[in-house]
């Protein structure tokens, strides 16, 4: 199951107890929430451009994150942060880069892929 973070509080504890992934394209931090729940927060910073860019990054890293999400363990808070490469690369490319980060933090069920 799928929800969204929107709270200030709660990007915070993720970004302060979490443990972060970094690409030139997306900044990952995973947390723990002792639940079956899988929460995802996106952020893209006014410095990235216009309102239409940063609409774009943000439907580029959720179409990557449900590229991957059949193959991650739920019982995680994920924040994606964009940076400003990320509007160079394409879903497929993001989810690759989505992919090493949950290989890293040891999210990732190999049975598929």
């Amino acid at each position: 199951m799928i929800e969204k973070l929107r709270l200030n509080k709660e990007f915070r504890r993720v970004y302060g107890r979490g443990k972060s992934f970094v690409d030139g394209a997306v900044v990952t931090y995973i947390l723990g929430n002792r639940s079956d729940k899988t929460r995802i927060g996106i952020t893209v910073s006014k410095k990235l451009g216009s309102a239409v860019l940063r609409n774009r990054a943000k439907r580029l890293l959720t179409a990557a994150f449900f590229e991957c999400l059949p193959n991650v363990k739920s019982g995680y808070d994920i924040v994606f942060v964009a940076r400003s490469r990320i509007f160079t690369k394409k879903s497929y490319d993001v989810a690759n880069i989505m992919k090493k980060h949950f290989i890293s933090a040891g999210m990732w069920n190999a049975n598929d892929k």
